[in-house]
């Protein structure tokens, strides 16, 4: 025993006095492990590596294993990292913890990366750089922001990166006064040559609404980059001015500056915006040039413009030509024939779509609720709710204007409820569609309810809204009260002025009407076809019709409403021959008469006791202009021939009429066959109205020119 433990510790002497090999760092050191696996992006093998070491590795692995985290977006294997670094680093570095930040960032989860953050004994520039873009990035704009006033308050200089992430936040919450703030301190700290920040700072005005900000802003970058440029034109088209925004997209052009796809995707919606199918086509011929033909954004931009300029023929060439239609080109069709009514072309199209989302079953709600298709359009909505669970606000907002449109309150009173249980009715699109429809069904009671529910939110649109409702169940006293308090809380439009000169007209306050057409003229209000009409019929309603012509005769479009508005307004103020003359001169513009108009014109003979003109162009209706009599024109016929004594004739018009005169037809018989000595028909008058009314029977008999009254 005591031999073997000799020659144990002789083999041990040996081992220690024999030259050691050299020391290869290739083969043995966790270094040399790990960094194959990093070389060939193997994330796992690289994780097990780094696990199985229990020394620290060089700060470029660790980089470089940050890295492969975050564009994997593998959370538990970056916390693994973290974890190795501070277990085995005694003092890590704040490059390596920012740069874990980062990747926390990269991988959604903003808790770790605020976690890590509060821990970091020490903090630099880079720190603040890292949680606060981390934050900008999990739409945290607020907590950003409060991170950004801290790091001002700990003396860290921002940089521009910093900005960047702050201005983005302060779109975000259109917080326009803090952007501003910040736009004076980049001027102070001397990043007013910056293009990001520049750009950043047209994106927020923009995005405030401040548009002349954001192209001051625009117009100071030395030299605007691709983004900026399109930044430039989303924010103009986003704001309602298409014209700016196609402008300039074309001076982008000019300068020879490559646009960005989704640049000439703005462009393009701008152009259908603004139905300007030239320039359209002419951004269309710059696509070919610059070989962007087969990028689907702007493929399905095209087809779109193409389709609301009513161009669709060019559209369905596109379509057709696609060898990768995607939903979005499906749904942009389907959207082109719903908008142009073309709804037969849209139904089809639409059920030979592969796939469908909800803006797919949206748009084909949207062409039967332009077309007035109201039953079409629950029925469509019933299927869609059988078919998909996909419903979002602007789905129920539809389905509110069908129920406006239908007059259903029960059905509009079933969505509210359902928006109510989804916690829906805090968006102000929607409330806006349910007061309007509360209003348009009548039920004023619920509708002002709801718009004072809104208080916090609403906007012309529910003040309109409002308004209309109660102009249209005649309530026009609420509508004048009601617009003198929307002036407290916002501006009126010409929607809202017309709707009020409407209400001026049905209680006569031609004062009121004339206070609200000198205040449009002095605030340089568009005078268009439609406050024009509202205008010509206040002023016929309340006898004023010198005023109404003069409106009449203004420089500028006339659409059919408006001729009939100026048609009626003579008639009904003893101005027959001045409406018939207007007639002649709408016919020469082209334009087609309705039922409206033959109203009007048939009143004007009445005026101007022109019966056989009278006869003549009632004769015609059907042949010459396509209007099949209604009611209305057959009591015009019936005042016209027993106002101005042709009883022969009365007679026999009641006997071809293709329907019983109505009770209130047979009245006006009665009085003028009193009135002018028809005792047959007269006598037939005073049985039909004794038979609906035999409480308070009448007796034919011929007014004596002495007598003034007949029972």
């Amino acid at each position: 025993m005591a031999a073997n433990a000799a020659s144990v510790l002789n083999r041990l002497i040996q081992n220690a006095a024999r030259p050691r090999k050299p020391f290869k760092p290739t083969n043995q050191s966790p270094t040399a492990s790990i960094l194959p696996h990093l070389d060939s992006g193997d994330l796992p093998r690289a994780i097990a590596a780094l696990a199985a070491s229990a020394v620290p590795f060089p700060a470029s692995v660790y980089a470089r294993l940050l890295q492969l985290c975050s564009s994997r977006r593998a959370l538990v294997e970056a916390r693994r990292i973290e974890s190795h670094l501070v277990a085995f680093s005694p003092s890590p570095s704040t490059f390596l913890l920012n740069r874990a930040i980062e990747t926390y960032a990269n991988c959604g989860s903003l808790r770790d990366a605020r976690e890590l953050f509060d821990e970091m004994p020490k903090r630099d520039g880079g720190t603040w750089n890292a949680i606060i873009a981390a934050c900008s990035r999990a739409d945290q704009p607020e907590e950003a922001l409060s991170l950004f006033s801290r790091m001002n308050r700990s003396g860290i200089r921002p940089k521009d990166v910093t900005f960047a992430s702050v201005l983005g936040c302060c779109a975000d919450l259109l917080a326009l006064f803090l952007a501003k703030q910040i736009h004076g301190l980049i001027l102070k700290l001397g990043f007013c040559l910056n293009v990001i920040l520049g750009t950043s700072l047209v994106d927020v005005y923009g995005k405030c609404w401040v548009i002349d900000d954001a192209r001051r802003m625009f117009d100071s970058i030395a030299t605007p980059n691709a983004v900026s440029w399109n930044v430039i034109v989303r924010r103009y088209l986003e704001v309602g001015r298409g014209k700016d925004a196609v402008a300039m997209f074309f001076r982008m052009i000019k300068r020879g500056i490559k646009p960005l796809n989704f640049t000439v995707s703005n462009a393009l919606m701008a152009c259908s915006d603004i139905s300007a199918l030239k320039e359209g086509c002419q951004v269309h011929g710059m696509v070919l040039k610059i070989g962007f033909e087969g990028d689907n954004v702007v493929r399905n931009s095209l087809m779109e413009t193409y389709a609301k300029c009513g161009v669709l023929e060019d559209a369905r060439r596109l379509f057709d030509q696609s060898t990768s239609k995607d939903v979005v080109s499906w749904t942009s069709m389907v959207s082109g024939y719903a908008a142009c009514g073309r709804i037969s072309e849209a139904e089809a199209l639409f059920e030979e779509m592969p796939e469908r989302n909800v803006v797919s079953w949206n748009a084909m709600l949207v062409g039967y609720v332009r077309s007035l298709h109201w039953d079409k359009a629950m029925d469509f909505f019933h299927r869609m709710r059988g078919e998909t669970e996909e419903t979002n606000l602007v789905t129920l907002g539809l389905v509110l204007n069908v129920c406006a449109g239908l007059s259903d309150l029960d059905w509009g009173k079933q969505i509210h409820g359902f928006a109510y249980r989804h916690g829906l009715c805090s968006n102000l699109f929607f409330g806006n569609a349910l007061l309007d429809m509360y209003a348009k069904c009548g039920c004023l009671r619920s509708a002002e309810l709801w718009f004072l529910s809104m208080a916090s939110q609403r906007d012309r649109i529910s003040w309109n809204s409002l308004i209309s409702g109660y102009g249209r169940h005649g309530r026009s006293e609420e509508a004048l009260h009601a617009f003198s308090e929307m002036q407290w809380e916002t501006c009126a439009d010409e929607f809202t002025f017309s709707t009020i000169l409407a209400a001026c007209a049905n209680i006569f306050m031609l004062e009121h009407g004339k206070e609200i057409h000198g205040y449009m003229i002095r605030n340089g209000f568009e005078m268009d076809v439609i406050i024009r009409g509202a205008l010509v019929d206040m002023y016929s309603k309340c006898r004023l019709i010198e005023y109404g012509i003069k409106v009449f005769e203004m420089e500028s479009s006339r659409d059919i409403v408006l001729w009939n508005s100026m048609i009626l307004g003579c008639a009904y103020n003893g101005r027959g021959e001045y409406g018939l003359e207007l007639f002649e001169a709408m016919r020469k513009d082209g334009i087609r008469a309705d039922n409206v108009t033959l109203i009007g014109i048939l009143l004007a003979c009445i005026s101007e006791g022109y019966v056989n003109l009278g006869r003549r162009y009632f004769d015609s209706m059907t042949e010459e202009y396509g209007i099949i009599p209604r009611v209305e024109h057959y009591e015009c016929m019936i005042e016209l021939l027993g106002k101005h004594g042709f009883m022969v004739e009365l007679e026999d018009f009641v006997e071809h009429m293709p329907f019983e005169p109505t009770i209130p037809m047979w009245t006006r018989i009665f009085d003028c066959c009193r009135e002018h000595g028809n005792r047959k028909l007269g006598e037939r008058a005073a049985r039909c109205i004794n038979e609906s009314n035999p409480l308070n029977p009448v007796q034919f008999e011929v007014l004596s020119p002495e007598s003034s009254d007949c029972t």
